[in-house]
């Protein structure tokens, strides 16, 4: 079955989907195709900060159908190797708040109608 994911680092976002019984090594080879990065500079980590491991599935870290529908997609966090050779720190950017909505707006959304006198 399909799996969705959201692959996040610092303010970079990439949707995709996947197999429940693709492995951490293959997803690895997909965000290489998206930022040109190989495989072995890549770390991923699961929705409790846990590394993924290459050998297992996504299916052995809970992202199955289930939990990773289209329209709520499983989050997966990804940090690359710097060119000193560790590996930067998971660092997630939270996701702005939309703005108010302006006041002539929230009339109308009270009701979905237009205000008729």
């Amino acid at each position: 079955m399909d799996v969705f994911l959201m692959i996040r680092r610092k303010k970079l976002t990439i949707f995709t989907d996947a197999k429940d019984t693709t492995s951490v090594s293959e997803l690895k080879k997909m965000i290489e195709g998206i930022l040109k990065v190989p495989p072995h500079d890549q770390q991923l980590f699961n929705k409790d900060n846990q590394m993924m491991e290459d050998d297992k599935t996504l299916q052995d870290y809970g992202l199955t159908s289930s939990t990773a529908k289209a329209q709520s997609p499983a989050a997966v966090g990804l940090a690359l190797r710097s060119d000193s050779g560790d590996f930067e720190a998971l660092e997630l950017t939270p996701f702005s708040a939309p703005p108010d909505l302006p006041d002539v707006m929230k009339s109308q959304e009270s009701n979905g109608q237009e205000q008729t006198s």
